[in-house]
């Protein structure tokens, strides 16, 4: 027995009217009669698509703004009702039903009205759709008899069926727009939903409401033997490379996700640590950690700066920028063998988007728009087997009158300036982490290492080659945790290394205190710990 259902009638009710016109006038080409509502139908009308309104259909005028105008026993019988149930098609019969074969509903816009700057709490309310929700339901209750369709990007589908069945839809598409109906519904009430618990303060929920939706399946995962997808949270006003437009290249990569993610991260805490100054910042991320990283007048110099800092693991790496990148910077980058996966910055000039278009067929270039925002409450969450570990993320901020000097000379303010510019660093490298920098530029950083001495010999040698001609540098180590014992500032001092920042906290904490008195080194304590496993 066929599964195929002809389309006879369709309700359209849309927000999001792309390609409405071109959809509707392919449903009348296979006899199709269209009900419509509002907008939706005042659109057709414009078009010269004939519509019956939702007045004509449930006898009922649209009431309260809009608010009432598709909750009726006639539009609901006619997407509820089952056409192989005689006990159904009497009472269809009996209360003057028709089938209604097809539903095409997209919401009202409430992820996009909350994500508004200023938007107020009366504006969102009035973008929560209801008579959409229950259409959608009913329809997809029902899929055995009726299509729905929820988003435009499915319309194709949906006409290239009606023309292969002659007007008809097959039960495995109508089951398909149906996982993607309820899909859909799910992921907009928990939007709302955390629309509403994020007005008031709270602690973390008994029950979790993770509200993702599937933004595109990946080639594959960290490997290639494992299958992967990247998943958005509908709402989030938080600037990300989650569903970001892509300028140039081809799509991101599970792993490019991960370090994009790092990478903006990084720059995002390095913008706020200067404040409202105009100040260039670059980062260069290689598997998650920061391998370059530099606050200069200009992003062609911050980027050099930060590229000179490990030119070996820089190669094959995301960069990441504040501001616009303009052609000077783009020109730096492209110089020479360089080799980016990924570019993110605010925005890019013309003539840089050339230029690295150019160079590279395939480095992914994206622009973000304004990246200081950041959500009232950030969380992150870890999945581990059986469960999932949810945390405030660390947005401490890193001040200067968090410092306290506790050995060695009173730093200038250049000295702490790099200071706070390392221990910003050292936030965003796998624990155990220690980096040095000096004049807001990352030398060299050890990090991920099961012991804190590893981590100093590691940055030391990644370092080395300025250790040994600093000039009138003052290289600054910065330790992610507190320093166990002597050993690892011993390393360091013994380097070259003239200030040392941590947060303090070991009962040993007077000998690495009293090593840098000893050698004229300042020693400063922050109070808060900033591990990242």
């Amino acid at each position: 027995m066929s599964d195929l259902v002809v389309v006879r009638r369709a309700l359209l009710s849309v927000s999001d009217k792309t390609d409405l016109v071109p959809f509707a006038r392919t449903l009348v080409e296979h006899g199709v009669e269209i009900i419509s509502t509002g907008g939706t139908a005042a659109s057709l009308i414009a078009a010269g698509i004939p519509v019956v309104s939702i007045e004509q259909l449930t006898g009922f005028p649209e009431i309260m703004d809009g608010r009432l105008k598709t909750l009726h026993p006639r539009v609901h019988g006619g997407l509820l009702g089952r056409r192989d149930s005689a006990t159904h098609l009497a009472a269809m019969a009996q209360h003057g039903i028709q089938p209604i074969d097809l539903v095409c509903v997209n919401l009202y816009p409430f992820e996009a009205t909350i994500r508004r700057d200023g938007v107020t709490e009366e504006e969102a309310i009035e973008k929560i759709d209801i008579g959409g929700p229950s259409m959608i339901r009913s329809a997809a209750k029902n899929f055995s008899h009726v299509c729905v369709v929820t988003n435009p990007n499915q319309y194709d589908h949906v006409c290239g069926e009606l023309r292969q069945h002659h007007g008809a839809t097959s039960g495995g598409l109508r089951r398909s727009l149906a996982a993607a109906a309820f899909t859909r519904t799910a992921g907009y009430d928990s939007a709302i939903s955390e629309w509403f618990d994020s007005s008031r303060e709270q602690d973390f929920s008994n029950i979790l409401k993770v509200n993702l939706v599937k933004i595109e399946e990946l080639r594959y995962g960290e490997n290639p033997h494992q299958r992967a997808a990247v998943y958005g949270q509908p709402g989030s006003r938080e600037p990300s490379v989650v569903g970001a437009p892509l300028l140039h290249g081809k799509p991101l990569s599970y792993n490019n996700l991960l370090d994009a993610s790092a990478a903006l991260e990084l720059v995002q805490d390095l913008t706020e640590l200067h404040g409202d100054s105009a100040a260039s910042a670059c980062a260069l991320i290689k598997h998650t950690n920061p391998c370059g990283a530099a606050l200069a007048p200009s992003h062609r110099e911050a980027f050099l700066r930060a590229y000179e800092g490990d030119p070996l693991a820089a190669y094959g790496s995301i960069v990441a920028f504040n501001g616009s990148v303009d052609a000077a910077a783009a020109a730096e980058m492209v110089a020479g063998e360089r080799f980016l996966e990924v570019v993110i910055a605010e925005s890019f000039t013309p003539e840089a988007l050339a230029a690295l278009s150019l160079r590279w067929k395939n480095v992914r270039l994206i622009a973000l728009g304004a990246i200081r925002h950041r959500e009232d409450r950030p969380v992150s969450m870890r999945s581990v087997p059986g469960g999932l570990l949810v945390q405030d993320r660390d947005t401490l901020p890193i001040r200067a009158d968090a410092l306290k000097h506790v050995a060695g000379p009173v730093p200038s303010d250049s000295t702490i300036a790099d200071a706070l510019f390392a221990f910003t660093l050292v936030k965003h490298l796998k624990s155990n982490a220690i980096c040095i920098a000096s004049e807001k530029t990352l030398w060299g950083a050890g990090a991920g290492q099961m012991d804190r001495v590893a981590s100093c010999a590691l940055a030391i040698e990644k370092s080395k080659a300025r250790l040994g001609k600093t000039g009138g540098a003052m290289p600054v180590a910065a330790s992610d945790a507190f320093f166990p014992f002597a050993d690892g500032p011993e390393l360091l001092i013994k380097a070259g290394v003239r200030c040392i920042v941590h947060p303090g906290g070991s009962k040993r904490d007077s000998e690495t205190i009293d090593l840098c008195t000893k050698h004229n080194v300042s020693c400063l304590i922050t109070g808060s710990r900033h591990f990242r496993h």
